[in-house]
């Protein structure tokens, strides 16, 4: 289907583009949410006479979204959740909780602006885009612990599964004596028990 773009989208085109989408895409998603007008004389009329008025307003959301990505830029949003020993997520964190953690700091953002290219499913800092505006894109870190102080080491570039498997110590261990004869005492466990028994 051949459709007329009202505003910007990411690898299809700008305002005013006259270009070919499938049907679905374009009846499910462009027209409803009228970022789009199917491309016939009717409405190529109606864009020419409006094209002012449309690049106008969208110049004036874009200037909006450039002020509002000052507030969002850069921020980190620390999530904590249980995970396994290996640092697996019981579960993953959704589109949901990154806007909820985002909100709470302040920014005006929707979960149609974060762009989550695939579940975050392991503890760590993840960068996500956020996209106000078809034209103005920030990130934020998304710092997932299993608590507080993990959250704040994995800020400084800790990478905390490595440094917990690299600090781990084994349990007993027995002295060994290569030359000792099976069954026979080492001397200095001898002289040891000799000393607590006077």
């Amino acid at each position: 289907m051949q459709i007329i773009l009202l505003e910007r989208i990411e690898k299809l085109g700008s305002i005013g583009d006259v270009v070919t989408v499938k049907d679905g895409y374009a009846r499910n998603f462009l027209l409803p949410n009228k970022k789009a007008l199917r491309a016939n004389d009717a409405n190529r009329k109606v864009f020419e006479s409006k094209r002012a008025q449309i690049e106008a307003d969208n110049a004036a959301r874009r200037e909006e979204a450039k002020l509002e990505s000052a507030n969002v830029e850069g921020k980190e949003v620390v999530l904590i959740r249980a995970s396994s020993n290996s640092g697996q997520l019981y579960g993953s964190v959704s589109v949901r909780d990154i806007v909820d953690a985002l909100v709470e700091q302040g920014a005006k953002v929707t979960k149609a602006m974060v762009v989550l290219e695939r579940p975050i499913k392991a503890i760590g800092v993840s960068t996500v885009k956020v996209s106000l505006h078809p034209e103005v894109s920030v990130t934020v870190k998304v710092n997932v612990a299993r608590s507080p102080d993990e959250a704040a080491l994995q800020s400084q570039g800790v990478d905390v599964i490595d440094a917990m498997f690299d600090t781990e110590v084994g349990g007993f261990t027995e002295a060994y004596d290569p030359n000792a004869e099976p069954g026979e005492i080492p001397a200095d466990l001898l002289e040891d028990t000799a000393e607590a028994a006077a």
